[in-house]
């Protein structure tokens, strides 16, 4: 079934197309009776103006808005380079604004970005993807908005995601394929879903090829640099310690990567260290890390895409892929 379009709901009501498009646009010298018309047609053909056909029609700031909160640099380049160049090619602005999902006025703080700024739509990253207070106040506003990796309320809005679990699986499966047993891992942020997943996707790995699962090999993040620096010496005090240790993210494996440098530990011969992203960072650390591909500048522009063209509720899934480098190799042979 094809989409309906602004033509349509004036052939519905009976009334011009430039008079669906004042009422679409707030026009305050529309008639009730006229307004009853449009919106009755708009409501029998399940109408639902996309954010370029509102930008056409004249409606509100050609912009759209990003909002996110991320504690890696390196990610959150990527998400907002991935919005800008389709926002850029299709002649649309983009905001990119920052929030703490932990703090209790986030929902106000939403609603004033968008009251203030007038954007057509909204793009959510992870976390503020599953805030619940920032869900409540955009459905409550009747904007469009598209989420990237929802970890809740899956058929709630349009979604572009990858498979975290299995990305983790994969790499935690590698991992065994080279011979190691002993795995620590590091959480990801508590706010993200994605960490719940990823933690998932190692235990996963684990159970199919029958090694217990040890939740002192398990260490808390917060997907920044710092963390993986107090997971890694947590990792390496433990006797025995992990020959192998797979970080929810790239900066977090690269601060696993410092600890072991300061403590003189050869790597990857006696301890591998994979991370998740496939971010610059993975490429200009020593030595370059075996990590996840998440297509990140992907993901952010499909969202984009997804939310500029309109339409029904889409969700699209993207591949991910496992990335070999230096940082892993088969555990050392005990004398």
């Amino acid at each position: 079934m094809s989409r309906k379009n602004i033509r349509d709901v004036a052939a519905k009501a009976g009334v011009a197309v430039k008079t669906v498009s004042r009422v679409l646009n707030g026009h305050p010298y529309v008639s009730e009776a006229l307004k009853a018309k449009v919106e009755q047609a708009m409501a029998e053909l399940d109408y639902r103006p996309s954010v370029a056909a509102r930008i056409l029609s004249g409606a509100k700031s050609n912009q759209v808005a990003l909002i996110y909160d991320n504690h890696s640099p390196y990610y959150m380049f990527q998400i907002q380079k991935g919005c800008w160049d389709f926002c850029q090619e299709n002649g649309i602005r983009l905001l990119a604004q920052p929030v703490d999902v932990a703090d209790p006025r986030v929902g106000d703080q939403v609603r004033g970005l968008v009251s203030e700024t007038h954007v057509d739509g909204i793009i959510l990253s992870s976390p503020v993807t599953d805030c619940d207070p920032v869900l409540r106040a955009l459905e409550a506003m009747d904007i469009p908005f598209v989420r990237i990796s929802p970890g809740t309320n899956h058929a709630l809005t349009s979604s572009v995601f990858m498979d975290d679990a299995q990305a983790a699986d994969d790499m935690t499966t590698h991992l065994i394929n080279m011979g190691h047993r002993r795995i620590g891992f590091i959480k990801g942020h508590p706010n993200h879903m994605s960490s719940d997943d990823r933690l998932f996707g190692y235990r996963r790995a684990l159970d199919r090829v029958g090694i217990a699962f040890e939740p002192q090999l398990v260490a808390d993040g917060e997907f920044d640099f710092e963390s993986g620096v107090r997971a890694g010496q947590y990792f390496l005090d433990l006797s025995p310690r992990p020959t192998a240790i797979f970080a929810a993210n790239d900066d977090m494996a690269a601060g696993v990567l410092s600890v072991a440098h300061d403590r003189g530990i050869e790597l990857p011969g006696q301890l591998s260290v994979a991370g998740f992203d496939n971010t610059t960072l993975a490429r200009t650390v020593w030595p370059p890390l075996t990590t996840i591909h998440q297509p990140m500048a992907e993901l952010a522009r499909t969202a984009a895409e997804i939310l500029i063209g309109g339409g029904d509720i889409t969700h699209r899934r993207l591949p991910h892929e496992l990335v070999e480098r230096a940082s892993v190799a088969p555990p050392a042979r005990k004398p």
